[in-house]
């Protein structure tokens, strides 16, 4: 019951509210707030024993702090009850406004659920308002929202008796003031932590642009940054020393270009085929003075900001070396190493691309008809219906296997283009044979089978290396004779063909003759001088011939052309 004295006690208490509420908001922490609630319970409003349970993120409750008696403090801070224990709690007993009071009659129920609690030995009550050391008084405390900050939990009061009106009031205003101060100091803990978390990926990502500077900068190979989109794709933004050197231009230079104006015209293609992402060619790069670089292009997108502009970063490599080697190894391949000149694959694949399986409807010439006599094939209207294996003799085309130029299949070698399987051939322009009685004018693809006379006994007499150095200068007498895009093979042994477009037949006897007459002069070897003969024969590839029937059909007429003349003769030219 309050006395006339309870203004005086009204003011007093208000006077410590307030400067325990003005003490809420020193505090620079969550920790801070919390001990200074519960110490301002303490000594503002009159209870020996106060403690925050604090809800967690899980929803269950945490003594935070607590004030009052160090042995309490220590026995139950940090322990945790439970989400439903507390919301029981909250459901018993008597409500205050806002507050919620248990009485010791009610509260013994809670003697065994899990919320941490201390109580102290004292005697029962002797008045009605006097309190009980069973007795529990709790303050909810909760957010603008509506949810459940915590639970401020007060005991033993100092005058000994449950609190009045004023009392109530008084505490029931603190908790709602240290709501207040709570979630302040959760927002201010939490801005902290994000300023805290920004910093340290800004300085991550200062780090991280740091090691991609030099690792762009003193990168061994070339880098480059480009523009993605626009009006301006493609053009460089940012090169490295490496790619600098590599392409003898300044930085500075560089900026004005794009890959598109770098790359060698012919490889335009390849560069507009390499996909941005991810892409991947090899092609030439134009250096400052003029000459190309053969480099392999890798590129990968890269975004500036997460909704910012996409560029390309750009890896060059330099493969010269790698692309000579493979040319180099190619060259090998398709080159005899003697002479440098084509090997019989690479003949083959010449006269292959230049070939299609369009049938041959053109009636047999007087020289194929003497062909087929010769080795006992019979010719009827082009085609060959007949064929008994004929010997070729000493200086013959002599096969490299069982059969050398066995009937095959025309497009079966490297390099020979896909043969039409059906409808007519006018995606094709065909190789037609001259007339071989007449001169109509006809031009058409000539094959000059030359095989030497009098070779195998100079290599008998002097030896190979004598043999190796007439083959040599056999093959730059024949290379010189012929025209830029004539092609000039080495079979094997003493076996050359040349290939020349564009031939009439007295085109291509007037150049079997001036090759011949290349060939006969004396060639000197070690102080020595050695003559060789040559024998020609000429022979025409067609449309529905097979490369191997072409040279066969060459071969053949240069045996006949070699058997026509003496052997003296031979030697002579």
């Amino acid at each position: 019951m309050e006395t006339e004295s309870e203004p005086y006690v009204r003011l007093a208490t208000l006077r410590q509210l307030h400067r325990v509420v003005a003490d809420l908001n020193t505090a620079r922490s969550l920790a801070d707030t919390l001990q200074t609630v519960v110490d301002g319970i303490v000594v503002g409003l009159g209870y020996e024993l106060a403690c925050v349970n604090l809800v967690r993120p899980d929803g269950d409750l945490v003594v935070a702090a607590f004030a009052g008696d160090p042995a309490a403090e220590a026995l139950i801070t940090g322990r945790v009850g439970s989400r439903a224990s507390w919301e029981r709690r909250l459901t018993m007993g008597e409500c205050w406004d806002g507050l919620r009071f248990i009485p010791h009659t009610e509260g013994w129920v809670l003697l065994e659920d899990d919320v941490p609690q201390w109580h102290t030995d004292g005697p029962d009550p002797r008045f009605e308002d006097e309190w009980h050391p069973e007795d529990r008084l709790y303050a909810p405390m909760y957010a603008s929202g509506g949810e459940l900050l915590g639970v401020i939990s007060v005991d033993r009061p100092r005058n000994g008796r449950r609190p009045g009106a004023w009392g109530r009031e008084a505490l029931q205003m603190y908790a709602f003031q240290a709501a207040i101060a709570i979630s302040n100091a959760r927002l201010r803990a939490n801005m902290q932590r994000a300023l805290v978390r920004l910093e340290r990926e800004q300085q991550a990502l200062r780090a991280s642009e740091e090691s991609f500077r030099q690792a762009f900068e003193y990168a061994p190979s070339g880098m480059a940054i480009a523009e993605m989109g626009g009006d301006q794709h493609g053009r460089l933004l940012r090169t490295n020393d490496a790619l600098c050197r590599l392409l003898g231009r300044p930085a500075s230079v560089l900026r004005r270009y794009s890959f598109s104006d770098l790359v060698h015209p012919e490889d335009i293609g390849t560069l507009l085929r390499t996909s941005a992402e991810g892409g991947r060619a090899e092609l030439r790069l134009g250096r400052r003075d003029g000459t190309y670089v053969w480099v392999s292009l890798r590129n990968s997108v890269v975004a500036d900001a997460a909704d910012g502009p996409r560029f390309l970063l750009t890896h060059v490599e330099d493969i010269e070396e790698r692309k000579r080697h493979e040319l180099q190894l190619a060259h090998r391949a398709s080159h005899d190493s003697l002479t440098g000149l084509p090997n019989s694959a690479e003949l083959r694949a010449r006269l292959g691309a230049r070939l299609c399986r369009r049938p041959q409807s053109a009636r047999a010439s007087a020289i194929e008809a003497l062909d087929a006599a010769y080795e006992g094939r019979e010719v009827h209207d082009g085609h060959e219906v007949r064929v008994e294996a004929g010997g070729a003799g000493e200086h013959g085309f002599q096969p490299d296997g069982p059969d050398r130029y066995a009937a095959s299949d025309p497009f079966d070698f490297p390099g020979a283009p896909t043969a039409p399987t059906d409808g007519p051939y006018d995606h094709h322009v065909h190789t037609v044979a001259p007339a071989a009685d007449v001169d109509d004018g006809t031009k058409g693809l000539a094959v000059l089978f030359c095989d030497l006379d009098g070779f195998k006994s100079i290599n008998d007499r002097f030896g190979h290396h004598t043999g190796d150095a007439v083959l040599i200068e056999v093959a730059r007498r024949l290379t010189t004779g012929v025209r830029d895009g004539d092609t000039v093979a080495r079979l094997g042994g003493d076996e050359f063909v040349v290939l020349a477009d564009g031939l009439g037949a007295a085109d291509a006897a007037d150049l079997a003759v001036r090759l011949r007459n290349a060939i006969i002069p004396p060639i000197r070897v070690d102080g020595r001088a050695v003559r060789v003969g040559a024998s020609f024969g000429i022979g025409w590839a067609s449309c529905g011939m097979s490369a191997d029937e072409v040279l066969r059909s060459a071969d053949q007429r240069m045996y006949i052309e070699k058997r026509s003349r003496s052997k003296a003769h031979r030697r002579a030219g």
